[in-house]
């Protein structure tokens, strides 16, 4: 008698055809090389929708801070204290960072609209 182990059968992938997942195909009639380019309407309405966010997270940001500045925050452990005032400090600056970023997008938005609005350039080949 051998003591020949057994060998474990192998790793294969499915074999039927059907199984195999189908490549990605387009609709008919659509374009795959070109996308749809983005209007002046498309940019303008960007920019005003990340300036009403903008102009929300201000408001936010403002009652935030004002709650913050007439209930500090009180506790006579000093890590008690410590994680208080981080986490303070945590929430009033993710408040305004939202602000600036809403605003940032919003301005930058409203001057890719100010470009789309005016001649492009000619180009000239190289």
């Amino acid at each position: 008698m051998s003591a020949a182990s057994p060998e474990p059968p192998a790793a294969e992938g499915p074999t039927d055809p059907a199984a195999q997942p189908a490549p990605l195909q387009a609709p008919p009639g659509s374009e795959t090389s070109e996308r749809p380019r983005k209007g002046p309407l498309s940019f303008l309405s960007g920019a005003v929708t990340s300036g009403l966010l903008a102009w929300f997270c201000l408001l936010l940001s403002q009652r935030v801070l004002a709650y913050y500045a007439l209930h500090p925050p009180h506790y006579e452990a000093q890590v008690a204290q410590s994680i208080a005032t981080a986490l303070k400090t945590l929430i009033v600056g993710m408040t305004f960072l939202a602000t600036f970023s809403f605003a940032f997008v919003g301005l930058g938005l409203f001057f890719v609209f100010v470009r789309s609005l005016l001649p492009a350039p000619n180009e000239t080949p190289v």
